[in-house]
């Protein structure tokens, strides 16, 4: 169960070419044709102000967010087009970096199977299709993986996204007898998912579906829904329907709170629906037998401004993952009839060191999940022997994390490893003797060797004092000496850590002699709740600082130097990188900002966007004079100034429910507007995606292809 952290917003995403006619200049009204091939786009300003706190507030290019009108896509296919006629001489390194990252993929794969009742679930790929098929096989002798037993296709992705530019499956949820598949499906990349119903015996799909469903359960009746909706404007999760099949929803819950959203799930024993509403510092836990779906649900603990909880149960008992006097979280068990503080036993004590990031609860054990320094590792409580043990990896940096383990009985616990030079690989650990036995790892196709590369934890002293952890990854061999060319990439908000992973794209950069970085700036959880909270609200300047410091300390050790450094970000890290370019442009040679969040202040001022009100206890309200006056002085499009630039390449999606795609678009407008210098400006919209890019997996690659091949370019490298 997680810790209820707030609901990721703004993730990096990548865009991939709309071929368009090229125009030089649009405008709301009027167009102009016969353009050069090569003349950038210029949006026209037309008069708009709005009074805020007292002051005047203008904004030229107000006009891009009306997505209806045919000039802003005219807009957006002119830029499409600009950018395809500018990065032509390129595109053939884009086909080579794409070839290689397609030929290092084994398209054909199974992941590893996970048992659920009498039944082991998997996906699959095949050679050529874009989307895998979900699968089960029936338990074979003694309970093992049967590869021989028949398989039973339940939903080939494939199929349902023919004739689709987009297809993504949320929610995926067999019913307890195993007959029937509650899923949803979004089809626009506006994550607004819809239900449907397959019944696993026939094959047919049932009359039953809601839209705009974000999580769901079964009840033990296997044949009743709980369904939480989100508000169809501002994409809050604020309804909880139950739905008797065959017949109408009925709303059960609505969460009146604006910066709270809701989701619901069962417990692992299957016993209770939870359903969670949180806040970014707040959440609330209420609890329904899946036995009496028609009963009302009961709070296990009252709303307290400041406290967040989520739980788990065993055998009566509810396990508590509570902030109360534990700023990093600590577990606690309590009857569950009677779970009030005064009742709690200790079971994980506070430690200002670790941050407790989730519990697992199965009949015999519970697994704590935890972050210590920028590194994950879980720990093993055996109910019986009441003893510990951990689970933890001795490399410098790593991304250990909990994958899928269903079964209330289990008595193997399924982890995920990898590293900077290390595939995934997929891990069960014996609850009860700590042994590990590798099930799988990532095959790489004409093979790898990770010894070629080497991986290391670096610290920086930022400029107050504090210690901010970053990893390198780069091929032995590459000259330490500042020419190197080096990709440091960054996020830093809501609590989202940066993690030490594996990239089989990123091979592609290693190769060319490209040290890749990741810094660990405040704004996560990296080093516990405390560094998100400095990277917040009145301290979210904390974040940028961090930043431009690592890219210093990069510089200043001679790992690389400012006319070989490129930086990246996506969503909240499109701010950090609207934000650091405003501060100090002659810092970096180029820039990728994915999805930007760049617009801040004009979307955090209306109310009426998606999810802006919910987002106002992590950047702050904006309605308060203090607030709006901090935002405003490192908002990116709000701070754009007369001066040189970096290189740019911004993606984003027509789609975008996270960023709306205004604010990439408007960014670039004012930015060529006002920037002094001849250096690159690119602006890239998939006119059929969303937040995340493409859905197919090749044509992902595709957009990532193209991304890595302008920064090479950037590099000079050609080839």
């Amino acid at each position: 169960m997680s810790t209820a952290h707030h609901a990721l917003r703004r993730l990096a995403a990548c865009s991939s070419i709309v071929p368009a006619l090229l125009l030089s200049t649009l405008a709301p009204s009027a167009l102009a044709a016969d353009a050069p091939l090569a003349t950038a786009p210029v949006a026209a300003k037309t008069a708009w102000q709005e009074t805020r706190h007292g002051t005047v507030v203008t904004d030229d290019y107000r006009w891009l967010q009306k997505k209806t009108d045919p000039a802003v896509i005219d807009y957006l296919n002119a830029e499409n087009a600009y950018t395809a006629a500018v990065t032509a001489p390129i595109q053939p390194l884009a086909d080579k970096v794409y070839a290689e990252i397609k030929g290092r993929m084994q398209e054909v794969d199974l992941s590893v199977p996970a048992r659920l009742g009498n039944f082991y679930y998997y996906t699959r790929t095949e050679a050529g299709k874009q989307y895998p098929l979900n699968c089960r096989r029936p338990v074979g002798a003694g309970g093992a993986y049967d590869a021989q037993a028949p398989e039973e296709i339940l939903l080939d992705q494939n199929q349902l996204a023919e004739g689709q530019k987009f297809f993504a499956v949320r929610a995926f949820a067999i019913s307890p007898n195993e007959q029937l598949l509650a899923y949803t499906t979004d089809t626009t990349g506006f994550r607004q998912y819809e239900l449907h119903v397959k019944d696993l015996k026939t094959g047919k799909l049932l009359t039953d579906s809601l839209p705009r469903v974000t999580s769901l359960a079964w009840a033990a009746d296997n044949a009743t829904l709980m369904l939480t909706q989100e508000d169809a404007t501002t994409k809050r999760s604020d309804r909880l329907f139950r739905l008797a099949l065959g017949g109408t929803p009925q709303q059960v819950y609505h969460e009146p709170v604006e910066q709270f959203s809701i989701g619901v799930e069962r417990t692992r024993d299957r016993r209770f629906f939870v359903l969670t509403s949180g806040s970014t510092d707040t959440s609330e836990v209420l609890l329904l037998p899946t036995s009496t779906p028609n009963g009302s649900f009961r709070s296990v603990l009252p709303r307290e401004k400041g406290h967040r909880y989520g739980i788990e149960h065993r055998d009566g008992q509810l396990y508590i993952v509570t902030n109360k006097g534990a700023k990093n979280f600590r577990v606690v068990s309590a009857p569950l009839s009677a779970p009030q503080p005064k009742n709690w036993t200790t079971l994980v004590p506070h430690d200002k060191d670790t941050v407790i990031k989730s519990i697992d609860a199965f009949q015999g054990y519970l697994v704590v999940m935890e972050k210590t320094r920028a590194l994950n590792r879980a720990r093993i409580y055996d109910f019986a022997h009441k003893n510990w043990k951990t689970v933890q990896f001795d490399d410098p940096v790593y991304l250990a994390a909990a994958a899928d383990t269903p079964e209330f009985s289990a008595t193997q616990f399924r982890m995920s490893y990898q590293s900077p030079v290390t595939p995934p690989t997929v891990i069960d650990v014996s609850m009860q003797d700590g042994k590990r036995t590798v099930l799988k790892q990532q095959a790489i196709v004409g093979g790898y060797d990770g010894s070629r590369y080497t991986t290391q934890r670096l610290w920086v002293t930022a400029r107050d004092g504090v210690q901010v952890p970053l990893w390198i990854v780069y091929k032995k061999g590459v000259k330490l000496d500042g020419s190197a060319p080096l990709l440091l990439y960054s996020y830093g908000s809501y609590g989202i850590s940066t993690e030490a992973s594996f990239g089989l794209s990123r091979i592609s950069l290693l190769e060319r002699g490209v040290i890749y970085a990741q810094a660990h700036i405040r704004g996560g959880t990296d080093m516990g709740e405390a560094w998100h909270e400095d990277g917040m609200l009145m301290k979210k300047k904390n974040t940028f600082n961090d930043f431009i410091d690592s890219a210093d300390y990069l510089v200043r050790e001679k790992w690389t130097s400012p006319n070989r450094l490129i930086i990246q970000g996506g969503s909240a890290g499109g701010l950090l990188m609207g934000a650091v370019v405003n501060m100090r442009p002659e810092l970096f040679h180029a820039v990728h900002a994915a999805v930007p969040f760049v617009d801040v202040m004009n979307t955090m001022m209306d109310a009426s966007l998606p999810l802006t009100t919910g987002e106002y206890l992590e950047w702050g309200d904006p309605n308060q004079k203090a607030a709006y006056d901090y935002m405003l002085s490192y908002s990116p499009y709000d701070n754009i100034a007369r001066k040189n630039y970096p290189a740019m390449l911004v993606t984003t999606g027509l789609n975008d429910s996270q960023v709306m795609y205004w604010e990439p678009a408007k960014y670039v407008a004012k930015l060529r507007a006002y920037k002094t210098d001849g250096n690159p400006l690119l602006l890239k919209t998939n006119m059929g995606a969303g937040h995340g890019g493409a859905s197919g997996r090749y044509n992902a690659i595709a957009e990532n292809a193209f991304n890595m091949a302008w920064m090479l370019s950037q590099w000079n490298i050609t080839d």
